[in-house]
């Protein structure tokens, strides 16, 4: 009798090697929980070019979840603020995002922080289902500045919060 386990998912700092697979995976899953839910300004400058720009810029932010050996997802914090996390479609339903949600919450918690927060765009049902089944709280609406090259664009957002640490 054969039992299904779960692949063996490692966690580790981003390095630059890792652009391309962030890049990818940052473009793909920011699309299917986006497209609909954002301003159309907001998608207009959300091009597979932009993660491609910007994924070189967060590595020092960024950790990575590997499966196989291969980049299967990743987090990116800055400061109290759990920014990106994002799964390969290939994982979503597996481990990885469990994995790369505590590490995230490892490293606000290491900054000194009690509390991390994230943003999540009100249509995004999916990731709000993922967050609260994981101790995360909503507190309600508010406008996320998403950064564009013109200027930020207002975004509205739900803010999800979760103690990490105790001091």
């Amino acid at each position: 009798m054969t039992t299904h386990e779960e692949p063996v998912v490692e966690l580790r700092p981003a390095t630059p090697a890792d652009v391309a697979a962030i890049a990818r995976i940052w473009h793909e899953g920011w699309a299917d929980g986006h497209l609909g839910n954002v301003p159309a300004a907001l998608v207009a400058v959300r091009t597979a070019q932009s993660f491609g720009m910007r994924a070189p810029q967060r590595v020092a932010d960024t950790a990575v979840a590997t499966v196989g050996g291969e980049v299967a997802g990743f987090v990116m914090v800055v400061d109290d603020e759990v920014e990106q996390v994002y799964v390969d479609a290939r994982h979503r339903g597996t481990e990885v995002a469990r994995a790369l949600l505590a590490e995230a919450e490892r490293r606000v918690a290491a900054k000194g922080h009690t509390r991390a927060w994230l943003a999540v765009v009100n249509g995004n049902a999916r990731a709000r289902r993922f967050y609260e089944r994981n101790g995360w709280t909503d507190e309600g609406l508010f406008e996320y500045l998403a950064a564009s090259d013109s200027g930020p664009i207002h975004v509205p957002c739900h803010r999800y919060v979760k103690r990490v640490a105790t001091r």
